[in-house]
């Protein structure tokens, strides 16, 4: 079961997918701006093994955004903004393999490049038992290092809702580890596969992902000036500028 929540009024529906590690949290500012600006409803899942959405036996892309058709699935007018795997996702739903469709597509900051030894890496990190936190605050400090969420774009505990919980063990990251199979999808095929309207973006200081790897897979490509891999959070008006670019198409 996917948890999420909704908001907003009319048409679209914009569904905002975060990136592998965080939680829909990190879109309360994107959130803020569509509601001031008046564009439509927009749909924030925690996603399967993040935050309060149930886990999955196996992560794959495919997975994933299966069990987010199922939210959109009944929307005759639809557009996506996703970051990192969030970008990943929104591609793979763009397809039409999913029995939706989306009629614009916002895609931040995906890792494009996978090296072998960075495939290896997200699978050890995949097969890592679940680490537990004697406090709170050591539970939060991991969840700003993992989720890149930092204290100087993100001050307030609303940006990180959902990131831990609480059991008898302790404090754990709400994630599971498993989550880091998704590594390594190959971001071409997704990309070429979209039926929809296309903007890629990235943060300018963002290190996954350089605006040339972007340019080989979309003409529409943008750098968000300052702005680093979370730019979403950093710079959410102008996000949904990027939107709004789609919406006016």
């Amino acid at each position: 079961m996917l948890w999420h929540e909704k908001g907003g009024a009319g048409a679209p529906a914009i569904l905002l997918l975060h990136g592998l590690g965080a939680t829909a949290a990190v879109w309360k500012g994107v959130e803020h701006v569509l509601q001031e600006r008046g564009i439509g409803r927009w749909i924030a899942p925690d996603l399967s093994g993040h935050g309060l959405s149930a886990p999955q036996s196996r992560y794959s892309i495919g997975s994933l955004a299966s069990e987010l058709a199922g939210l959109i699935q009944d929307e005759p007018e639809v557009y996506i903004v996703g970051h990192s795997l969030g970008a990943y996702l929104a591609l793979a739903l763009a397809s039409g393999w999913f029995g939706v469709e989306a009629h614009g597509v916002v895609g931040l900051g995906p890792k494009i490049a996978w090296p072998e030894a960075d495939v290896q890496g997200a699978r050890e990190l995949a097969a890592r038992p679940v680490r537990w936190y004697p406090t709170a605050e050591e539970a939060w400090n991991r969840y700003r290092r993992v989720s890149g969420i930092d204290l100087a774009s993100a001050p307030e505990e609303k940006w990180l809702r959902h990131g831990i919980t609480q059991a008898e063990q302790g404090w754990r990251l709400s994630q599971d580890p498993r989550t880091f199979e998704v590594a390594g999808a190959p971001f071409a095929s997704l990309a070429a596969s979209a039926r929809s309207a296309l903007v890629l973006a990235r943060g300018e200081h963002d290190a996954m992902v350089s605006n040339a790897e972007l340019q080989l897979h979309c003409q529409d490509t943008h750098e968000i000036a300052t702005a680093g891999h979370n730019a979403h959070v950093e710079k959410p008006a102008e996000i949904v500028s990027l939107l709004e670019r789609l919406l006016q198409q």
